[in-house]
C-alpha cells in the first residue's frame, strides 16, 4: 500500500454545509435510499481531514460509526477541539454562554478556558475507536495566526505535544515569527516528533514563509487552503474565503513537492482545504492525477460539466432519481 495519502479538508465542512450538494453529492432530494456521505466519499479518497472536532470534543459513538462506514484502509486526521489552540476563540465563545456578570469575569474566563486533564482525556476517548481500528492518521493542532513565537507560547505547545504523545501530531503554525526563528521551532517540533504543517495561502507580511520540506521522517503533512487573497480577511461568510479553484499549473508545485517527500517519511498526508463548492474535491483529483494515484470511485456529470479538467480523467455517472 502506497505511503501518500490525499484528500479533503471534510466531506460534509461545517462552516460551508450543503455546498457539496448537487455537487459532489447529489441533491438530499435526488439520493437513494441508504446513501450516506462519508461512504460515498470514501469511494474516492483513502483519508478524510475532520473538521467538526475543532467546534466540538469528539464523542466514542460518532467516530466509532465513521470506522464502521469506512474500509480498512482509510484514515481520519482529526483536528484537535479549539480549546486547546484557539484560546480567545473558545472564550468568546464561553463569554455568550455564561449568565450576566460571568461573562466579564476575566479571571473565570481564562480559567475556564484552559485545558485540563478532563479535556485530554475527553479527546483521547472521543479519538479511540479511530485509534483501535487502525484509521486515525495523525491529530492537527492549528494555531491562528495570532500565536506567536514568544516563550510562553514554546512553553504552552510543548506542553500539548507532551500531553498527546503517543499519537503523530501534526503543527499548523501562521504567523512569521516562527519561520524567523527557524532552528528553535525545528528543535521544538523534533524533540516530539511533530510533523511542522506546510500550508498555502494568501501570504502577508506577518504570514509564516516555509520552505516545504519534512521536518521528522515519520510523517509529513500539508494543506492547501487557496489563495483568495480578495476574501481572506473580508467576507460575508467565512467559507467565501475558501472560494478559490487552484489550476493544474499551480498544483504542479505540490504534486511535485509530495512525490519527493514521500521518499523521505513513512506517511504522507496532502489534504485540500479549498472546500467551497466541492473546489477541495477537483483539486485533490487533480493532485492524484498528477501524481499518477488511481482515481477511483465515479463522478457525477454536474461535477464534470463544473471542473472541464477532469472530464476524460475521472469515471463519470449521471445520478439515478431517489424515485427511481
Amino acid at each position: 500500500m502506497s505511503n501518500l495519502r490525499i484528500g479533503t479538508s471534510g466531506w460534509n465542512y461545517p462552516s460551508g454545509k450543503g455546498t457539496w450538494n448537487g455537487v459532489f453529492y447529489p441533491p438530499p432530494r435526488r439520493r437513494l435510499k441508504g446513501f450516506d456521505e462519508l461512504t460515498f466519499y470514501a469511494e474516492h479518497f483513502d483519508t478524510v481531514e475532520v473538521n467538526s472536532t475543532f467546534y466540538g470534543q469528539p464523542r466514542p459513538d460518532v467516530t466509532r460509526a465513521w470506522a464502521e462506514r469506512t474500509p480498512q484502509g482509510f484514515e481520519f486526521s482529526v483536528k484537535l477541539y479549539q480549546k486547546f489552540t484557539h484560546a480567545r476563540m473558545f472564550k468568546e465563545r464561553l463569554a455568550g454562554a455564561l449568565p450576566g456578570q460571568a461573562r466579564s469575569d476575566a479571571a473565570l474566563l481564562d480559567a475556564l478556558a484552559r485545558p485540563n486533564a478532563t479535556d485530554l482525556d475527553a479527546f483521547r476517548r472521543g479519538i479511540e475507536p479511530l485509534a483501535s481500528s487502525g484509521r486515525l492518521g495523525a491529530l492537527l493542532a492549528q494555531f491562528p495566526p495570532s500565536f506567536k513565537d514568544v516563550p510562553a507560547s514554546r512553553d504552552y505547545l510543548a506542553g500539548l505535544l507532551r500531553a498527546f504523545g503517543g499519537y503523530p501530531i501534526a503543527v499548523e503554525l501562521r504567523h512569521r515569527s516562527w519561520s524567523d526563528g527557524i532552528g528553535d521551532t525545528l528543535s521544538l517540533l523534533n524533540t516530539f516528533g511533530a510533523a511542522w504543517v506546510q500550508i498555502d495561502e494568501p501570504k502577508f507580511r506577518f504570514s509564516i514563509r516555509q520552505n516545504y520540506l519534512p521536518n521528522v521522517q515519520g510523517f509529513y503533512y500539508m494543506r492547501l487552503h487557496g489563495r483568495n487573497v480578495e476574501k481572506w480577511w473580508r467576507h460575508e461568510k467565512s467559507e467565501d474565503r475558501y472560494d478559490y479553484l487552484y489550476s493544474a499549473g499551480e498544483l504542479k508545485e505540490f504534486s511535485e513537492t509530495a512525490d519527493a517527500a514521500k521518499r523521505l517519511v513513512k506517511k504522507l498526508y496532502l489534504y485540500t482545504n479549498n472546500h467551497f463548492s466541492a473546489k477541495s474535491v477537483a483539486n485533490a483529483a487533480m493532485i492524484k492525477q498528477q501524481l499518477g494515484e488511481p482515481l477511483e470511485g465515479e463522478y457525477p456529470r454536474e461535477f464534470v460539466e463544473r471542473y472541464p479538467e477532469l472530464a476524460g480523467v475521472v469515471k463519470e455517472q449521471t445520478w439515478l432519481m431517489a424515485d427511481g
